[in-house]
């Protein structure tokens, strides 16, 4: 497996814990205590656990808390050669930037395919859009692979997406967990929780959330509820429910039927004592049903049992018998081939040959030979000639050796068909026995005539005699024998439903507490939920002037017309949630629904995948955003993919901490990630760099150096107007817009001091009280680098040094109000 290259990434150990008291007890948990708190006897107890345990292995995740590592995409989407995105496994924000088609998205899309092997951005898209999913400049063969954190796990796991064919859906996902092995990803218990829990987000995602059926929208909310859980559970238990009902149901309905019949064999002495056991005091006396059911007559050594042995008896496969004659008439014509061969008369000869020698060995006194009567004929020097042409003849016999061996073994194949049953009925006596009496042929090729004639003949009568016989079996059926039997079927499933009926109690309760946790869990989770959605919905509303009043679930999992609520008011005046909002509010209450969602204590996923999301979103929102992602971040691992640079200056100005990196394309869909460092901190490290070049050019130190510090100090002046500014809540387009007309160092130093881009005049008064009597000649040396002169810089460790102690005093507005 190729390593993955180092990004300078501190990757923490283990994923860090969420703060237990923002974490809610799962609904597992909460439906274990209060079971163990109830009065509930213990089979209804025990049935509950059953229930609720089946339900949780449909509706979780048996792993831990799951971190995304890394992951590596190669020839997928806009990504050739293979591409990593080092990530920090524990909860914080990413920000992952780049400019449209630089390649972010397909790394976004890659992590969602990696695990669930679908794009949920190309549903209900042109097939087109899903066809060219391939990449198509590296040549390589498409793969994902995503590393894992998996809490309690002491290593890390690897999730690997490939392909085996052209179209997107003929892919394979295995998992490779420490201490698990590899395992294919359908056999991982992930589906139904990223259903339920669906970590990732798309800016097409969001339209979805709000735009999606009412039915939809309520079981996306009442799942993570806990709602499905319970239903899971209560459906295990509504099935048994009704599986009993249904006996009991069926047991009584069946009673009329039987007695019906009984009443017409009232002169059977049997069928009064079935009558009177139907139908006692209470239930039926089973024990005398069984008993006159275990009395029937059993079947004689009569025509009725010859009758019932030709039905069930099976004559020869055919199939069976034509393979293994074919095979013997083979073997027949194999020796046959070989019979006037010179194989076949070095096998004779060698056959004589031994003969010979073992007659020599056992006489080895005599002195003339038993055949001719020469004399000393057999001695040793014979025998050794002997021993070396049998070896050679034996050699060339082989053939022959092997055709007999096969036609003994092709011989035996076929009289091991021959098999004889406990019984023969009488019509099949002699065709059984000539089928039988191919056993004893010894002639191979008798053998294959006799067994072929014999075998069609037998299963000719064996099919004739069976279809008269169960005409026969038809017509002599008595009625009591046709009752006795209904009967017993009766007897049994009666029995059955009576002995379910106190499990039957038991279900109904169970079902009753489970419907009013239900009740209860709705209330109290969706009160949550919505408060949840709320507290997003006022960080990202900003300056709307419309307020979420209410998230609420109407109808239930069963009802036709069920759906998820959302009213608001504008101004005061109540409304509509979606028909009133514009497509930056209703993208922003799709995240108000969302986040909740993803982050919700049941869910397994620590990691949530965001793209696109500022999208028709106006400046202000885009400030509540990167609140509101820092929040989530404190106990998830949120990585957020975006090409506006709004955002990441929102967590800036807003003084969050986030990580960022950076997707560029280059040629031939080359795709690079590199962390993004601090602009002031990058220009400053270039200008040290710079003085620390052995023999510098003139030009270099007059010109080139100062610039690099000057590009430092406006950065570190554009940080602190965007700080100030956030802080004294003004709007952030007048910002925006002060920042791009300030075409010169002193006015953007005047909005970080003053938040004043025209007093340019205080400017350097400002600077010598916050930094010192030196700061305005070094400014102004920054400054007149860029001029044809330059400026001398007499010691340039000493000039970045004192540049880099200004810019970090002036991007603080707290030390420079």
């Amino acid at each position: 497996m190729t390593e993955q290259p180092e990004q300078n990434v501190h990757h923490s150990t283990d994923p860090a814990q969420p703060n237990p008291a923002d974490q809610p007890a799962t609904v597992a948990e909460l439906m274990q205590k209060r079971l163990e708190e109830s009065s509930l006897s213990e089979p209804v107890k025990m049935l509950l656990q059953e229930a609720l345990g089946d339900g949780e292995a449909r509706g979780t995740s048996s792993v831990g808390r799951i971190y995304l590592d890394s992951v590596a995409v190669t020839g997928f989407r806009g990504i050739g050669a293979r591409t990593w995105l080092n990530l920090s496994p524990r909860p914080g924000v990413t920000l992952v930037v780049g400019r449209n088609g630089s390649g972010k998205s397909s790394i976004a899309e890659g992590i969602e395919t990696a695990f669930t092997g679908t794009n949920m951005r190309w549903q209900g898209q042109d097939a087109t859009r899903s066809s060219n999913w391939r990449n198509l400049h590296d040549g390589a063969k498409p793969e994902i692979e995503v590393k894992l954190a998996i809490e309690g796990d002491t290593g890390r796991s690897t999730l690997t997406r490939t392909w085996k064919g052209k179209d997107f859906s003929d892919t394979e996902g295995e998992l490779k967990r420490p201490g698990h092995g590899r395992v294919p990803l359908d056999q991982v218990d992930w589906k139904q929780t990223l259903t339920d829990y669906r970590p990732f987000l798309s800016y097409v995602d969001l339209d979805r959330m709000i735009s999606g059926k009412p039915a939809q929208m309520y079981d996306a909310i009442a799942t993570i509820l806990g709602l499905g859980h319970l239903s899971a559970a209560d459906n295990h238990l509504r099935q048994q429910e009704k599986e009993l009902s249904d006996a009991v149901k069926a047991a009584k309905d069946e009673v009329p039927g039987i007695k019906e019949a009984l009443y017409a064999l009232e002169d059977d002495d049997r069928a009064v004592q079935a009558l009177v056991a139907i139908d006692p005091t209470g239930h039926p006396d089973f024990e005398t049903l069984e008993a006159l059911v275990a009395g029937q007559p059993a079947a004689d050594d009569g025509l009725l049992a010859e009758l019932r042995a030709a039905v069930d008896l099976q004559g020869p496969d055919m199939e069976q018998v034509s393979a293994a004659v074919a095979r013997l008439r083979e073997a027949l014509a194999g020796v046959e081939d070989v019979r006037m061969t010179g194989a076949e008369e070095a096998l004779q000869r060698a056959g004589l040959l031994e003969k010979a020698l073992d007659h020599s060995n056992r006489h080895p006194d005599e002195e003339s030979c038993p055949v001719c009567g020469a004399d000393r004929v057999l001695d040793a020097a014979w025998a050794a000639s002997a021993s070396v042409q049998i070896a050679v003849l034996r050699q060339e016999a082989k053939a022959a050796e092997d055709a007999r061996s096969e036609l003994r073994s092709a011989a035996r194949a076929v009289q091991n068909l021959v098999q004889t049953p406990q019984r023969i009925p009488t019509a099949l006596a002699d065709p059984w026995g000539d089928w039988i009496a191919c056993r004893t042929i010894t002639d191979p090729s008798e053998l294959a005539r006799c067994a072929y004639e014999t075998a069609v003949t037998l299963a000719d009568a064996c099919a004739a005699v069976k279809e008269n016989a169960i005409r026969e079996l038809e017509k002599r059926d008595e009625r009591w024998r046709q009752l006795v039997t209904r009967l017993a079927s009766w007897t049994e499933r009666a029995r059955a439903a009576e002995e379910g009926k106190p499990r039957l109690s038991h279900i109904k309760k169970a079902r009753a507490w489970i419907k009013t946790l239900s009740t209860e869990l709705r209330e109290k989770r969706m009160a949550g939920f919505a408060d949840h959605s709320q507290r997003i919905w006022e960080r990202l509303r900003q300056e709307s002037n419309i307020d979420l009043k209410t998230v609420s679930l109407q109808g239930s999992e069963k009802a036709v017309v069920r759906k998820l609520v959302m009213d608001v008011s504008v101004d005061g005046e109540e409304a509509s949630a979606l028909s009133v909002m514009s497509q930056g509010e209703q993208h922003s209450l799709a995240l108000s629904l969302f986040l909740p969602r993803a982050a919700t204590a049941d869910s397994p996923f620590g990691f949530i995948v965001i793209d696109d999301p500022v999208q028709s979103m106006d400046p202000a929102k885009v400030n509540g955003l990167a609140r509101v992602l820092h929040e989530l971040g404190e106990h998830r691992q949120v990585v957020v993919f975006t090409h506006d640079t709004r955002l990441q200056r929102a967590f800036t100005s807003q003084e969050l901490p986030v990580t960022v990196f950076e997707v560029e394309r280059g040629e031939s869909s080359k795709v690079k990630v590199k962390p993004v460092t601090d602009p002031v901190r990058q220009a400053l490290d270039d200008a040290r760099a710079l003085a620390s070049t052995t023999d510098l050019p003139a030009a270099a130190r007059t010109h080139v150096l100062p610039s690099l510090c000057r590009i430092a100090l406006e950065n570190a002046f554009i940080e602190a107007a965007w700080i100030r500014h956030h802080r004294s809540g003004g709007p952030e387009h007048a910002l925006q817009a002060a920042v791009t007309d300030a075409d010169k160092l002193m006015k953007v130093a005047a909005l970080a001091l003053f938040s004043d881009a025209e007093r340019t005049g205080d400017v350097y008064q400002k600077l010598r009280t916050l930094c010192g009597p030196r700061a305005v000649d070094l400014l102004k040396q920054c400054q007149n680098g860029a001029h044809a002169t330059g400026t001398p810089i007499t010691d340039p460790h000493r000039f970045v040094n004192d540049i880099e102690a200004i810019a970090q005093k002036v991007r603080k507005p707290e030390v420079a109000a």
